[in-house]
């Protein structure tokens, strides 16, 4: 893990989706927090355009950068759906700014949105883990067991109250038991 100064009001920490990048200090909305950075591919060199790793962030449809770099502590920036900061990009300078699109209080992780493609080729897959999508899952989960108990309760009520109709409709008739039929008994 490279040595990151106290000066960062950043650093690396574990987070619940591996490693992410955490406030040390309060950072202000609107403040640059760090700068996302490796080297520039470009698209129409297809030993470049062929790189695949997830750390590539697009500047569009020709420049990408290919932040795997080690140095890059941006690239530790974890997606959430309901982020606290967001990309900054600068095609024509080929750079990428990460800005707080709100106050991040000490010890909050930064995440920024990901954006659609990113989203429905790697996330969607195995689910996205962002806080805000973790909620509203375990909001499905409470809310599903409770409708499977309101089934289970209304089929236990009704199983309940069809056996004591089924007895009460039961009749005894020359001895013999005739379920729900009134008539002649036939002997």
């Amino acid at each position: 893990m490279p040595a990151i100064s106290s000066q960062k009001p950043y650093r690396v920490g574990r987070s619940k989706t591996g490693l992410g990048l955490f406030a040390t200090k309060p950072i202000k909305k609107g403040t640059r927090i760090i700068r996302y950075f490796g080297p520039i591919l470009d698209s129409r060199i297809p030993e470049q355009d062929d790189i695949e790793n997830k750390y590539l962030f697009e500047l569009n449809g020709r420049w990408t950068i290919d932040g795997s770099v080690r140095k890059n502590l941006a690239r530790y920036i974890n997606h959430s759906c309901r982020p606290n900061a967001e990309s900054d990009v600068r095609p024509r300078e080929r750079k990428v700014f990460i800005r707080a699109i709100r106050n991040i209080e000490p010890g909050d992780e930064i995440n920024y949105d990901y954006g659609t493609d990113y989203f429905k080729a790697y996330l969607k897959p195995i689910g996205c883990k962002c806080e805000s999508c973790e909620k509203k899952r375990k909001k499905l989960r409470t809310e599903a067991r409770a409708e499977a108990a309101k089934v289970k309760a209304r089929t236990e009520a009704k199983a309940k109250k069809a056996g004591t109709k089924s007895t009460a409709k039961k009749k005894k008739l020359n001895g013999k038991h005739l379920a729900g039929k009134v008539g002649r008994a036939r002997a």
